[in-house]
């Protein structure tokens, strides 16, 4: 069985704790590979070595580093089945969706071969007699990113690409449960140009995050997964003085208004509820159509939309939809989530629960769920499910549904279906959610903006990718600057304006 290790100082290497973790074929149950999992001396000799190889990549001038982006681009579109592929065999999700993973990410990476443009400082000349005043933006370090299974490529790409940019070594933590892309990325790195040592893939499990968290030479973490790590984290992290930026789980809602085109707003909502099997912290879980009638409508509809959708393992086509979910303790919690709704009182209009595949039998696939007339006291309301379920909740007015995504513990993204241009506008400018779409269900940002959430979807005050990763990667430093050109007068012992 294959055993898969880290990516330390330009290469593979295979772990040396004796401890690993089974990496599933989620789509047949079996277990396909063993990942190494990292020991304190495993994770603290590659910070170390990321420490001492950062200072010469930071050396090497903004458009050279951005040469190693537009190379490595190059690369990943050049290998883009290979890592849609590895995304696909370790997530389950299909091909396309996976491709979908790898272009993303690869946004990301295209923003960064303009990063001397967002490494600029400031310059202010003549602020006082013979005085100038500049910022200058330089790298923090060695720096962490700690991401999550279900975007093996997406999430390391926003991640290690603005941070590399700007000069800093990276420590890589993927998931142990979907290993292999990270190492096809750094390998991919390597023949861009990147120097051996300034990335370092290290999987483990939580004493490697922990090490990561308590080691004073890593200067900033990110992460993304669910909410109590990310809180886990950010805390863990802000105690020991490190900047980070964690974040977290998610309950999407789309208001359906009664004017609404509802044949859009239902392919809107199979797409965003189903993708991935629902394992997507953008995914639209909650529905909530405004008036009686429009709920019965909308119901209407998406009943035959998802009684039609295909599951399958992403070997089965581009015409699967959906595949299997990640491993059978995520089956089992979801299937939990969906008898508890049957028991609070919601309808179950279409229920997947019984799904079975010929021939994946002991694969994680459950078919697709449709609750109707779910009310936010019910388990399937509060908790993110992270499944192929879609709960309707039917809101009296505008004004109540606008309420219950307000009321919500998380703020990642929300959306509304509408055709009248003042409801939009109020919704976006009222809602206290980071990501709105209007007329568009998933509202994940181009990559030169920034992505982040509110409330408990989000921990830090500064978003990921775009500008704002620019930001955190980097920290500025002022410098005041007299050349003495004539200047006859003697030493100053007060604290003297600069006029």
């Amino acid at each position: 069985m294959e055993e898969i290790g880290h990516w330390i100082n330009g290469r593979r290497v295979a772990g040396t704790s004796g401890r690993f973790a089974d990496v599933f074929n989620p789509a047949t149950g079996e277990v396909q590979a063993r990942v190494a999992l990292a020991s304190v001396e495993e994770m603290t000799q590659a910070i170390a070595a990321a420490a001492a190889a950062q200072p010469g990549w930071a050396a090497t001038n903004p458009q050279r580093r951005a040469r190693v982006m537009m190379a490595f681009g190059a690369l990943i579109n050049a290998n883009m089945d290979r890592l849609a592929e590895a995304v696909s065999r370790e997530h389950g999700k299909t091909l396309p969706d996976a491709r979908g993973d790898v272009q993303r990410g690869l946004e990301v990476v295209e923003v960064c071969m303009g990063a001397p443009a967002m490494l600029k400082g400031e310059f202010m000349d003549s602020a006082g007699p013979g005085i100038d005043l500049y910022a200058m933006r330089q790298p923090l370090g060695v720096v962490a990113g700690i991401t999550p299974f279900n975007f093996p490529a997406m999430i390391p790409l926003w991640k290690m690409s603005p941070a590399l940019a700007a000069g800093n070594a990276v420590i890589l933590k993927p998931s142990e449960r979907t290993p292999s892309t990270a190492l096809i990325l750094a390998e991919l790195l390597k023949e861009a140009g990147l120097p051996d040592g300034v990335l370092q893939v290290v999987n483990g499990d939580k004493l490697a995050v922990d090490t990561i968290l308590d080691d004073e030479t890593v200067q900033a973490v990110g992460f993304v997964g669910s909410t109590p790590i990310a809180q886990y984290i950010y805390g863990r992290a802000a105690t020991n003085g490190k900047r980070a930026q964690c974040f977290g789980g998610a309950k999407n809602h789309m208001l359906i208004m009664p004017d609404a085109d509802l044949d859009k707003a239902a392919d809107a909502l199979i797409g965003a509820g189903f993708g991935a099997a629902g394992e997507r912290c953008m995914a639209v879980s909650v529905a909530v159509p405004v008036g009686e009638e429009t709920a019965d409508r909308l119901i209407e509809k998406l009943v035959p939309k998802i009684e039609r959708l295909k599951v399958g393992p992403y070997t089965g086509g581009d015409d699967v939809d959906y595949g299997p979910l990640i491993t059978g303790a995520a089956m089992t919690r979801v299937r939990g989530l969906i008898d508890s709704g049957v028991a609070q009182g919601a309808d179950l209009v279409v229920d997947g629960r019984d799904f079975r595949l010929q021939g994946y039998e002991n694969g994680f696939f459950l078919g697709p769920s449709l609750f109707d007339r779910v009310t936010p006291d019910m388990d399937i309301y509060k908790e993110e499910i992270f499944g192929p379920v879609l709960t309707t909740v039917r809101a009296g007015s505008y004004d109540d549904a606008l309420d219950l995504v307000m009321k919500n513990d998380y703020g990642n993204g929300t959306a509304i279906f509408t055709a009248d241009g003042d409801t939009a506008r109020d919704f976006a400018s009222r809602v206290n959610v980071g990501m709105v779409g209007i007329n568009f269900p998933i509202p994940v940002p181009l990559s030169y903006f920034s992505f982040g959430g509110w409330k408990k979807s989000a921990f830090g005050d500064l978003n990921q990718y775009g500008p704002d990763a620019f930001r955190f990667y980097t920290r500025t430093k002022t410098v005041t600057a007299r050349w003495f050109s004539g200047i006859k007068e003697g030493a100053a012992l007060n604290f003297k304006a600069l006029d």
